[in-house]
Order: structure tokens, then sequence, then C-alpha cells
């Protein structure tokens, strides 16, 4: 099941554990399995995906789209001056990308491991670099109010027990009239097998069960996913006190071959495998 794109477009399940399982995982349990995970697996992941990402690229998933094509933060020149957040930021592409457009950027991550390939791209990069954090997002000990723009693909959203909590800590740290954005894997794929040919084409399971993905290696899980319906996460978004302008559901581009764990272009050419959400934080 698991594919976060991290997994978050990983393929994570697909090694070295003892056991797979659909049960229920809390807040501790999952940030120790998920930084762990992260830290092991980071600097194979750049190796592997480095090259789709690039170092100064918001890439918005597996299909490839970016944010100069989508201009999913807004239209061009609006990260000029503006203070951006970027949440489970990896190795930080997508916040040295912003920062090259003239943000001053803070990319966090869980992972001390991803945040060592993030200085590694900074040292080969001829432009600006974010500042980093490592931060549990649902816990950013940042403060109040402080971001225009507070964003993330893929990171942290599908890797957190309580999606509500973060939500609102996101929500927090942004300015009035400021953006909330973030991609993670499109809800209705959680009801089909994560498989990039045709058996993963037929649903298998409920989109309605949101009991949390867990590998275990031995009497401990290795890594975690959760997931949640496409009415709970806009519920989420609304409850956080943002208002919800966008759902985009980008669909496979014809010059995108590549196959990446779950994803596929077989798999694009039939429903959704990215969900990007876009809210605003209210004036006053």
């Amino acid at each position: 099941m698991s594919d976060g794109w991290s997994d978050g477009w990983s393929d994570g399940w697909s090694g070295g554990t003892s056991a797979v399982a659909r049960r229920e995982s809390g807040h501790g349990e999952t940030v120790a399995a998920n930084r762990s995970w992260w830290d092991s697996e980071a600097g194979d992941y750049l190796r592997e995906h480095g090259d789709f990402l690039g170092d100064a690229e918001l890439v918005w998933g597996p299909e490839g789209w970016t944010e100069s094509q989508l201009c999913v933060l807004g239209p061009p020149g609006v990260l000029r001056g503006a203070d951006v957040l970027e949440f489970g930021g990896g190795a930080a592409q997508g916040g040295r990308w912003c920062a090259a457009q003239g943000a001053r950027v803070v990319s966090s991550d869980l992972s001390g491991g991803m945040l060592r390939t993030a200085r590694q791209v900074d040292a080969r990069s001829p432009g600006p670099a974010p500042e980093l954090l490592q931060a549990d997002a649902t816990r950013l000990g940042l403060a109040d109010a402080s971001f225009d723009i507070v964003f993330s693909a893929y990171g942290a959203t599908p890797f957190v027990a309580d999606s509500a909590g973060l939500m609102a800590e996101l929500a927090r740290v942004l300015r009035p009239g400021g953006t909330l954005a973030f991609s993670t894997s499109h809800p209705i794929r959680w009801a089909f097998p994560d498989v990039p040919g045709p058996a993963g084409l037929t649903a298998t399971a409920s989109y309605f069960d949101e009991t949390p993905y867990v590998e275990d290696e031995g009497d401990r899980a290795s890594y975690v996913e959760h997931h949640r319906t496409m009415g709970h996460r806009i519920a989420e978004i609304i409850d956080a006190g943002l208002v919800l302008r966008a759902v985009l559901e980008p669909e496979w581009p014809a010059d995108n071959s590549q196959v990446w764990g779950g994803w596929s272009p077989l798999r694009g050419q039939h429903f959704p495998g990215t969900a990007i959400f876009v809210a605003t934080c209210p004036d006053g």
C-alpha cells in the first residue's frame, strides 16, 4: 500500500520488512518509525530520484508537473520578498526553487538524514539556499503568523498520525491572507493495489478504511503511512480555519514514461495519482 512519494513516492513497502499490516499507529510510533526510515533511506532516495526532482525545482508529484507549469502558489512574481515555509521538504528542492524566485525560505523535515542530503545539494547548487530546520511538522516551534506561503510536495501529510493537528499547526504559522498548498497521494489510490501494471487498476480495498499502513520489523514499526478520504482532508483544512480555494487532480502528462512505485502512465490514464490542496488564511 505504501508509496507516499516519499515513499512519498517510496518503494519502502517492498524491501526487508518482517510484516506488513493495516493497524492503528499513534503519534509517537509514527514519528519514530518515519524518522528512522527516512534517515536510513535519504541517500539512496536522492540517488534514485534526484534527476527527476532536480536540485532546485518544485515538482508537485510523480506526474512531473512543476510549479512553473501549474502556478499553484500564485502568479509569477508572488514569491518575490515572501516568507515561505516548506514542510516535509526532504532535500529542499522545492524550497531552493522558491529561494531562487526571491523568497526567504525555511525548509523543514522530520529526518536529519534528509536534511543532510539537502546540505549536499546546497553545496553543489549555485543559487540561494533555504534555511534548514529539523522539526515534526505537527510541532514546528515557529512563531505565529510568520509565513506568507506554506507548502509541501508530498511531505509530511501522509506520514503523520494527527493530520487534523497538522492542518491546525500550518494555519497557525500562516499570516492572514497567506496561502497553504500541499500535494499528497490522491485518496482514491488507497482502494487499489500499489502496483504499476494492470493489477493496479482493480479496487481491492475499501476507500473508506482509514486504518494506517504499517511495516513492522520485529516488535517495532519501521514505516507508517496514514490515509484520509477526500472528505476528511477537506474537513481538516476547513476545521483549521482556512478557506479551501482549489483541489487539483493533475492528469498524467503524455511525455512522462517513468514508473515510480505504484505510479505509472497506465494507471495515470485511468485515475488521478496526486491531489493538490490550496487554501488561504482569512484576513482578520
